[in-house]
């Protein structure tokens, strides 16, 4: 099991280079993590719903991705409550309270989970969430320690030492923790360092002495390394090119699904900006309306920020603007949620792009889907995963054809279109075919596939140089890496 010493500390990555090393040596490997809290999920191939990075996990150790790999999901849609997602489907809502006190209930589902994976796979490599060390979080634990200890597995903690005061978190982590917590520490990994190892040694050999933990490696700061993200919106990593198509993405409060943009910010033809809260959107060929875990209190803070007068600007001169999933939504004249499914129930008005009218239902359409883009009639792939039902005079001018049904529209100027499907620009033909439509003269998109398995080949030719296999293969019961 891959711990951290905080959030961000490069739990993920490490998770996924060991799972690409295993499978590279031909090994029968999976990911898991017990609970994951984002708003990035991806769909299964039983039609579940999980943590984006435990899908690109499985793309390492080149299976397809199951609910079983992240049987608790919490997707927040409000500062002190979550959708609670268990084994893929949603089954409440609860406050943070009322979830720490849920655990319990949950615990045996994630033991299930892990005990179907263990029978199916040779080796399981479990990604622990936030910090074991979190006090007040440590009661009915199944996140990290509390699932270690069940199952009794070894576990690694890494460290960011690009935060600055590595030795304190790992010395600090290890305080925090009971005695057999400590006793299951295997071994140190330090993350993200930058400069010459000679001056990190005297350090570490000061935590190997301080600790008695040994130091299993010291990964280098890998500079634009692309990894889908489990979760936050890496704001500063978003590249612009001046001479580009200029898309522009508000940066709602519950925006989710943002792996949705990837593509877009690894394109070298386009010049991506995210506007957060307090700026104005500047002129651009193409506004993006993202997924959204609450809608109607994202539209609404949407208009609070004047960005609604900003899209109607932007129309009148001849912009483009595409809504995708909760965006999608909220291009309609209205979003109603008669049970509260949000939030407070009632009906909220769209911004009346599109004729159509939104019904929030409970039950959520969870699928990977395969189409033609009707734009340019081209192939498309994606996924769906929301909740609600759409109609209107819209959807006779549909974006998707489906084969059997057809998704999203396109409005009679061809200005305005919305899909409910994430992962459109994934596939080059779709992301050509969006970007001509957007005003890009001759659109060459790379192969976000290729790009995706570059980002974890990358990680995993690190963590295979700096990393101590010998005894990477002892904690993993194998004879050799």
């Amino acid at each position: 099991m891959i711990q951290g010493t905080t959030s961000d500390a490069g739990k993920s990555a490490l998770v996924t280079a060991i799972c690409r090393l295993l499978a590279r040596r031909n090994l029968s490997v999976a990911p898991f993590k017990p609970q994951n809290m984002a708003l990035n999920s991806a769909v299964t191939a039983d039609n579940g719903e999980i943590g984006r990075a435990q899908a690109v996990q499985a793309q390492a150790a080149n299976i397809a991705c199951h609910t079983d790999m992240n049987p608790v999901l919490l997707k927040p849609n409000s500062n002190t409550g979550s959708q609670v997602i268990i084994q893929g489907k949603a089954v409440a809502t609860l406050e943070a309270q009322g979830y720490h006190r849920y655990k319990k209930v949950v615990m045996p589902a994630v033991l299930e989970s892990y005990k179907r994976l263990a029978q199916q796979y040779q080796t399981i490599v479990v990604e622990g969430a936030g910090s074991p060390a979190e006090i007040n979080l440590r009661e009915n634990d199944i996140a990290n320690m509390g699932f270690a200890e069940a199952v009794d597995c070894p576990v690694i903690l890494i460290a960011d030492i690009n935060r600055g005061g590595v030795f304190a978190h790992l010395v600090g982590t290890l305080e925090l923790l009971s005695e057999s917590e400590r006793a299951r520490i295997k071994g140190f990994v330090i993350n993200r360092f930058r400069g010459d190892i000679g001056l990190l040694k005297d350090g570490l050999d000061w935590l190997e002495q301080r600790t008695g933990v040994p130091v299993l490696g010291v990964l280098p700061y890998l500079h634009q390394l692309h990894l889908e993200a489990e979760d936050s919106l890496n704001l500063d990593a978003v590249k612009a090119s001046s001479d580009g198509l200029k898309i522009i993405i508000p940066a709602l409060p519950r925006l989710s699904n943002h792996t949705d943009f990837d593509p877009l910010q690894l394109h070298p033809q386009v010049d991506l900006q995210i506007i957060r809260k307090g700026q104005p959107i500047p002129a651009a060929d193409l506004i993006i309306l993202p997924g959204s875990k609450s809608v109607c209190a994202d539209l609404a803070a949407l208009k609070e920020q004047g960005w609604e007068q900003a899209l109607q600007r932007h129309l009148r001169y001849g912009g483009k603007v595409l809504g995708i999933c909760g965006g999608f939504q909220m291009l309609g004249q209205s979003i109603d949620d008669p049970d509260g499914i949000e939030g407070e129930p009632g009906k909220t008005a769209g911004l009346g792009l599109l004729e159509m009218q939104t019904l929030l239902q409970s039950e959520k359409q969870l699928c990977n889907v395969a189409g033609r883009l009707l734009l340019e009639d081209t192939a498309i792939s994606g996924y769906e995963i929301h909740a609600g039902h759409t109609q209107g005079v819209a959807l006779d001018r549909p974006l998707v054809d489906l084969g059997a049904t057809t998704d999203g529209a396109i409005s009679e100027d061809r200005q305005v279109i919305g899909t409910y499907l994430h992962g459109l620009f994934e596939t080059q033909e779709s992301c050509d075919s969006l970007l001509r439509w957007a005003g890009l003269t001759n659109p060459q998109s790379p192969d976000y596939h290729q790009q995706r398995e570059q980002g974890i080949d990358r990680i995993t030719d690190a963590v295979t140089a700096h990393l101590d296999l010998p005894a990477l293969a002892r904690l993993l019961a194998l004879d050799s890496l």
